[in-house]
């Protein structure tokens, strides 16, 4: 180790000047971020199947812009202590301060840096600035560090070998001075220094010097890549998190002149339904990261490889009404909620984290409290987790119920909240004493990282090859006793059912579900105790279908406003929608559109390209235009809506 650290070293200290000095201390971060780069792709190579060593190379080159950025910003403080030109900074008390100074900052970055590289599976995209608002309702934020350290040390290992690193190699590139006998000289170089070097840090923040140039931000990943997912190998975290701060702000568009967008897509609707109103139950569960992979009954032409972890809801989907290409509208617990229960989805920004988040909306509770339902939530983690219990008091909803209701820590999982069966237990007994008509969305917490069941049940199930396996065989246990109790029930057979997940597992067994579609691959159920509902339908369908879907099965009878469209109305052609790596995508028929917010991409027939190998974009210019002129008028609509404060019908 001494050997190698000599050789790296060696002329580090030509002739001990402040400035070369500061310029490899600089250089030796650009060093540690690329070896994170590198981490990151390895540790996450297969999310990245296509990759060559000629395009990382590429990708790599195209990183050390946003690097130096993102070096230039931490390391501000730093440069500015080095640079004042006074003789105070060769005083070496002076120089140990500068130097932790130095070590913590990008100790810091480093760190956020090493933790993106296992947070990315679950988001897949580079975290930015607003993580720091999706946890700060968390209580059990030091335990879940302290999980997160314990399931991946090999990362928090990488981190302190690249601090290790940084400090060997810093102590090694010295600095001498005053340099200069001529005190005058000394004190102007140093003084017109200070501009030089300023000017030069402000061009490498914007990247680039001319005045036409527009600060860099992460779009322009985008001119390294093949592919859109590419663009996370190509950032890095820490840029993500400068260039997203305060830019959470959507800006109006105007793809369409006027109206003209009305006639291409709207989210409002108006019922001409002229039958009765039904006082139907209704009972939402939303299953986290339950991935449509863990279905054999979703996945009977994956052979017998897809064997399938989930045999109650196996059996219940033979009485349902289900979709073959079901689609989550994000990747997070906090895109999905909204996208449930109000018909928003997330592009980019969850829609509570949003400046917007304080707009009037519709919701399913909300709207039925007009026609006499009482309204709950059920959700099993700590009061105000995620933000959940906010957003239902801005939904509608009439009672809350989390971990401060349940009232039972001897439950608790030590981690993210009540075990699932005992708060399905718990959840049926509450809805047994509500009034009829009642709406009511339950949240299950179990099925998550780090993958743990209740100890009476580990001889039980026997799980499969991912981790997560056994978590699923338990939470649909839970179902199945979860429904045995409600069955007895006088409420249950005046009640429909809806079943999705959140969005999918960063746990993934085949490789189709580290696609475009895959990643998104939800399942979505509806389920009548009388039969009424069954079939498996071969059409697209999404998070944001299920509140226009409810409505119309209800035969709601006032307009509102919801992205999704009524499954069980065929007036309207199928469609699905999220945002992935900063490109929006768009399902319909069989074909999948990548846009990036100006062009089309990428353009993929998800029925018989299964693994989006192929591109044909340039082959089928008709279908692209026909798909790019709805995505932008979903687009229009969405953030046109959100900024006008026009989510109601009102």
């Amino acid at each position: 180790m001494k050997t190698l650290v000599r050789r790296l070293t060696e002329g580090l200290n030509y002739r001990g000047n402040i400035f070369v000095a500061l310029g490899l201390q600089l250089l030796l971060v650009m060093v540690l971020l690329s070896l994170s780069r590198v981490a990151f792709y390895l540790l996450n190579i297969n999310f990245f199947p296509k990759m060559t060593v000629g395009h990382l190379a590429r990708l790599m080159l195209g990183g050390l812009r946003f690097d130096l950025v993102s070096v230039l910003y931490i390391n501000v403080l730093y440069m500015l202590l080095v640079i004042v030109p006074l003789d105070i900074r060769f005083n070496e008390l002076y120089k140990k301060v500068v130097k932790y100074v130095f070590f913590v900052t990008n100790g810091a970055m480093l760190a956020v840096n090493v933790a993106d590289i296992i947070y990315y599976k679950f988001t897949l995209r580079r975290t930015t600035a607003d993580v720091f608002r999706q946890f700060e309702n968390e209580t059990n934020t030091a335990a879940l560090w302290f999980r997160f350290l314990w399931d991946y040390w090999y990362a928090a290992l990488f981190w302190m070998v690249l601090v290790l690193l940084m400090i060997v190699i810093y102590n090694k590139i010295k600095f001498r001075g005053p340099q200069l006998r001529n005190r005058l000289v000394y004190y102007v170089s140093g003084i017109i220094a200070v501009p030089i070097i300023a000017f030069l840090t402000w061009g490498g923040m914007r990247g680039g010097f001319r005045h036409s140039t527009r600060p860099i931000t992460l779009s322009n990943a985008g001119q390294y890549v093949k592919d859109p997912k590419d663009i996370s190998i190509v950032l890095n975290t820490p840029f993500a998190i400068f260039r997203t701060v305060g830019k959470t702000n959507l800006h109006k568009i105007n793809f369409y002149a006027g109206n003209e967008v009305e006639s291409v897509y709207t989210p409002l609707h108006v019922p001409h339904d002229t039958t009765k109103f039904q006082h139907d139950n209704v009972v939402v569960i939303i299953l986290e990261s339950f991935s449509k992979e863990f279905f054999g009954a979703l996945n009977k032409d994956g052979g017998q490889a897809y064997k399938g972890y989930t045999p109650f809801l196996d059996s219940l989907i033979q009485f349902s009404r289900v979709y073959n290409y079901s689609f989550a509208n994000g990747r997070k617990s906090i895109d999905g909620l909204p996208s449930v229960v109000a018909g928003i989805p997330s592009l980019g920004v969850p829609y509570f984290l949003s400046p917007y988040s304080g707009n009037k909306i519709n919701t399913i509770p909300s709207l039925l409290k007009d026609k006499g339902y009482h309204s709950s939530f059920f959700h099993g983690a700590p009061n105000g987790s995620m933000g959940f219990q906010a957003f239902m008091n801005l939904a509608g909803v009439d009672q809350y119920y989390g971990m401060t209701e349940y009232d039972n820590d001897d439950d608790y999982d030590g981690i993210w909240g009540i075990w699932d069966d005992k708060f399905l237990e718990f959840f049926a007994g509450k809805l047994n004493v509500f009034p009829q008509p009642f709406v009511s969305t339950f949240f299950s917490v179990s099925s998550h990282h780090p993958f743990n069941i209740p100890d009476r049940f580990r001889d039980r199930f026997k799980g499969g090859p991912l981790v997560i396996h056994k978590c699923i065989e338990y939470t649909d246990y839970a179902l199945s006793q979860f429904f045995r109790k409600a069955s007895a029930m006088p409420w249950y057979h005046n009640t429909l059912f809806v079943i999705t997940a959140d969005h999918t597992s960063s746990e993934i067994q085949f490789p189709e579900g580290r696609t475009g579609w895959g990643f998104y691959s939800v399942p979505l159920i509806f389920f009548k105790p009388d039969g009424s509902l069954s079939g498996s339908m071969n059409e697209i369908a999404q998070q944001i279908d299920i509140m226009p879907t409810v409505l119309g099965y209800l035969h709601y009878d006032k307009s509102y406003v919801a992205f999704g469209r009524d499954l069980f109305n065929g007036g309207d052609i199928p469609f699905a929608f999220n945002y992935k790596d900063n490109v929006y995508q768009y399902f319909e028929g069989e074909y999948l559109l990548q846009f990036d917010g100006t062009s089309s991409v990428g353009l993929y027939n998800i029925h018989r390209d299964k693994l989006m190998v192929e591109n044909v974009l340039n082959k089928l210019p008709e279908v692209a235009t026909r798909m790019e002129g709805k995505v932008k008028a979903l687009i229009q609509q969405y953030n046109n809506r959100m900024i006008d404060d026009k989510l109601t019908a009102q």
